[in-house]
């Protein structure tokens, strides 16, 4: 394992209490859904659809909060927030490249780590 992992694993291993198949489920599910909600999250943000931004930044934050990755999690919230009050669409752009660039760098990990 890396030292500098975008991602950690302590919150799933302490909920799996030692079954490594809910770990393996766990990480299959944010395979499968959060870089779908990149996508849809990069659309609304290239189409400036403010509750999309909104809704899909929620969804977002627990599944990388699982994953122990806060600044990706803040930047979400920030990127929520933003949606919500409408607001802001350049700033929302910034933090939309940075946290693809956390997502896609967690997918690769993850997809290495786990032979998936």
């Amino acid at each position: 394992m890396y030292v500098d992992m975008i991602y950690g694993l302590n919150k799933i291993k302490e909920m799996a209490e030692g079954d490594s198949d809910f770990i393996n489920s766990v990480i299959g599910v944010f395979l499968e859904e959060v870089p779908e909600d990149v996508k849809k999250l990069e659309a609304a943000v290239d189409s400036g659809d403010f509750e999309q931004i909104y809704q899909l930044s929620h969804k977002l934050k627990p599944n990388v909060d699982l994953l122990e990755m806060e600044s990706t999690r803040a930047l979400a919230l920030e990127m929520e927030t933003m949606g919500k009050n409408e607001e802001d669409l350049d700033g929302i752009r910034a933090r939309f490249g940075r946290l693809k660039q956390d997502i896609d760098q967690a997918v690769l990990e993850l997809r290495k780590d786990f032979d998936l």
